[in-house]
This record gives structure tokens, C-alpha cells and sequence, in this order.
């Protein structure tokens, strides 16, 4: 009977120590799917950033050649509304 009672604290222990060992590994996999995740969330803000960069320079290009355009929009206007009475039918627009 003794070594049946020992068979069994031996399997208790077995399992106890499995079940422990299964508690670690889902910490360890609980961290990594964590660090997963915040790594992720870092490279789509860096990728965010990268891609509002690019937009605003382009944005930014787009702004400034449609006040060049108005700005000669303007001074061909100013230039027709100046010139003498046979030429205000003519177009002094560029390109």
C-alpha cells in the first residue's frame, strides 16, 4: 500500500509540475503576443508618419504651384484690365 500512496504523490507531483510548466509557457506566449503587438502598433505609427510626411510635401507642392497660377491668373488680369480698349480681347494668359 506504501508504494501505491508513493506511486500516486509521485504522479501528483508529475502533474503539478506540468501544470506549472504549462503556466509558463502561456506567460511566455501571453509576453511575446504583447511585445508582437506593440511592435506592430510602433511600425504602422512610423509608417503613418512616413506616409503624412510625404502627403503634407506633396499637398504642400500642389498649394504652391495653385498660388503661382492664381498670382498669374491675377497679373494677367491686372495686365488686361490696364491695356488699352482693342487688346481687352485678347488672352494674356501663359502656358
Amino acid at each position: 500500500m506504501a508504494s501505491q500512496s508513493q506511486g500516486i504523490q509521485q504522479l501528483l507531483q508529475a502533474e503539478k509540475r506540468a501544470a506549472e510548466k504549462v503556466t509558463e509557457a502561456r506567460k511566455r506566449k501571453n509576453r511575446r503576443l504583447k511585445q508582437a503587438k506593440e511592435e506592430a502598433q510602433a511600425e504602422i505609427e512610423q509608417y503613418r508618419l512616413q506616409r503624412e510626411k510625404e502627403f503634407k510635401t506633396k499637398e504642400a507642392a500642389v498649394s504652391r504651384s495653385t498660388k503661382s497660377r492664381d498670382l498669374l491668373l491675377k497679373q494677367d488680369v491686372d495686365v488686361a484690365k490696364r491695356s488699352p480698349a482693342p487688346y481687352r480681347g485678347h488672352h494674356f494668359l501663359i502656358g
